[in-house]
């Protein structure tokens, strides 16, 4: 696979074809990833549900994506790394803004930086991208401010806030954002965005019609097993495959089963006898 770049990722928007993103906090799925061919990894700041143990994305820190993302980054995947810029570290001002996604890129690795919501948020895409950092856009659901939205409740079901979400899009397109995530919207909705502007949408919970998905690997891979929302589809039962080897190797640790003599080392024959041949200094 060529490495993928944010040119690339717009053009084949262009060519018609498909946006595959998914998430990776760490170096093993980055390679994975990339192996396999997706285009994007986001090292999304779902790390606080699916790793940290948080109830939300809001406890999530700068620190802790730039450590996450360096990660990925040391994978050396061919993907496009985008790192997700956690709750609050670019709305206080623009220059807040330029310093944190400068380091999501430093430090961090990433190619990228996405950003959350429209409104103000628009002029401070509009700094990052004339800094010469590439901005990933995100409308619709946007789970940093569910707290003001009153839960995890999807978007755009009527011909007004759709209309508000079309409009959000096309200022963050004129902002100067490569692409678009949007999330938990009506099939409906996510096409009209999608026809709407000239750069990719990422859709997750917003229907076909988008130019890519983007899934949480742990939430598709069945390891996160507490989060089951209706857009999910689970490609593996990991969590399973977990127990059962975990309690096997219990099992056979208890039972004096494991190491086995294929799994221990032997001595060098020379030196054998002479081991066994010490005296205990306690017998003496």
């Amino acid at each position: 696979m060529a490495r993928k770049t944010t040119f690339r990722i717009r053009q084949m928007k262009k060519k018609g074809k498909k946006i595959v993103m998914l998430t990776a906090y760490d170096a093993p799925t980055a390679k994975i990833l990339s192996e396999v061919g997706v285009d994007i990894i986001l090292v999304g700041d779902s790390v606080g549900n699916s790793l940290l143990g948080y109830e939300s994305t809001i406890p999530v820190t700068l620190d802790d994506i730039v450590h996450h993302c360096a990660a990925v980054a040391r994978a050396k995947p061919k993907s496009l790394i985008v790192g997700d810029m956690p709750f609050m570290s670019y709305k206080v001002s623009v220059e807040q803004a330029l310093e944190n996604c400068a380091l999501m890129l430093q430090k961090g690795g990433a190619e990228a930086v996405k950003i959350e919501g429209a409104g103000r948020v628009v002029d401070i895409v509009s700094a990052v991208v004339d800094s010469g950092i590439p901005v990933m856009g995100h409308i619709g659901l946007t789970p940093q401010s569910i707290y003001e939205l009153g839960g995890y409740r999807v978007q755009g079901r009527t011909a007004e806030t759709t209309n508000k979400l079309v409009d959000d899009a096309l200022a963050l397109q004129e902002a100067g954002a490569f692409s678009i995530v949007v999330e938990l919207v009506p099939a409906e909705t996510g096409k009209a965005i999608t026809e709407a502007i000239d750069i990719p949408t990422i859709g997750i919970g917003a229907g076909s019609h988008c130019d890519g998905q983007v899934l949480v690997l742990w939430d598709m891979l069945g390891l996160f097993e507490d989060f089951k929302p209706k857009f999910l589809k689970k490609y593996a039962d990991i969590a399973s495959v977990i127990r059962e080897a975990v309690q096997e190797y219990s099992d056979e640790v208890r039972n004096g089963v494991f190491p086995d003599e294929e799994h221990s080392f032997e001595m060098l024959e020379e030196e054998s006898g002479r081991l066994y041949g010490r005296v205990n200094p306690k017998e003496k």
